[in-house]
């Protein structure tokens, strides 16, 4: 007993719920996702119980070899291309300017942490006003505006959702920079300064630095979140449109395990989005890891 609570048996003890949750909502449901992507599975009424036969990896081939299936995994390279290094950028970048004496600071935090506490549905008519086709941004851009618009133009529908995904999230990253802001010494800034270095050199030599791990975390967050994307290309391009253009995984998981009866295939584009993610992550932890 002793040996498996180690030497701190009451951290174990208090931490233990949380293991328990883990495992019956993530653990559980993801074994079994695991399950149903290696056999001819289909739903059924309650009670009714049909032969589910083993295939293999018949299903993973399936759904690799359909091009909506790839097309999706190519979106979402594409997005998180794009929402990433914006997020990262934008949140440290902005969570500094608040992190100063300026005035309004905290009319510009609420700002900004607003579209994030408001529900996707309200947000998405803010950007359909703005970058629909009759929209206030092709109207400001005139002949210049893409044609088709934004949200519904093969090339620029997914930069699109990846734009509206940094703006919406950006006031949750802003909070995690202006923390992690708190931790860095003063005195560190001040010695910059002795040195004669300006802003942009402090930003450059203090803060990046002294945020590493909490960029870590917000690149982290970010990825995990984006793999997940559904619910804006589900109402901002009428469900991955146009052509599948927009077309996410999870929304493809979505169309073919409810929409069209397939949770075996369903399960087999989940547990590849997992397995991609995990090596995504895996890299982005050896790349922000500090040196020594």
């Amino acid at each position: 007993m002793r040996r498996l609570s180690g030497r701190q048996p009451i951290g174990v003890l208090l931490s233990a719920p949380y293991a328990v949750f883990v495992a019956v909502v993530f653990a559980y449901p993801f074994g079994f996702a695991v399950w149903i992507s290696c056999h001819d599975y289909l739903f059924t009424a309650p009670g009714v119980s049909v032969p589910r036969p083993f295939v293999g990896l018949d299903n993973y081939a399936a759904v690799l070899a359909d091009p909506h299936v790839r097309r999706a995994f190519v979106n979402i390279g594409i997005f998180l291309a794009v929402n990433v290094p914006l997020t990262v950028a934008l949140s440290l970048l902005l969570a500094t300017a608040l992190n100063a004496a300026i005035p309004f600071r905290t009319f510009f935090r609420i700002s900004f942490y607003l579209p994030y506490v408001t529900a996707s549905v309200a947000v998405v008519g803010v950007w359909l006003f703005l970058f629909g086709s009759d929209g206030l941004v092709n109207r400001v851009l005139g002949d210049a505006a893409p044609d088709p618009s934004w949200l519904v133009n093969d090339v620029w529908a997914m930069p699109s959702i990846a734009v509206f995904v940094t703006w919406k999230q950006l006031g949750f990253f802003i909070l995690l920079y202006l923390a992690a802001l708190q931790n860095v010494p003063r005195e560190l800034y001040e010695s910059a300064a002795v040195d004669g270095a300006g802003r942009w050199r402090s930003f450059r030599a203090v803060t990046v630095p002294g945020v590493r791990p909490a960029t870590a975390l917000v690149t982290l967050l970010a990825l995990v979140t984006g793999a997940n994307l559904f619910t804006e290309p589900y109402l901002l391009t009428g469900g991955g449109g146009p052509s599948g253009r927009s077309a996410s995984p999870v929304l493809l998981m979505y169309q073919r395990g409810i929409e069209q009866g397939h949770p075996d295939l369903a399960a087999a584009i989940g547990v590849l989005l997992v397995a991609g993610v995990l090596l995504v992550a895996a890299a982005q932890r050896l790349l922000v890891r500090p040196p020594g």
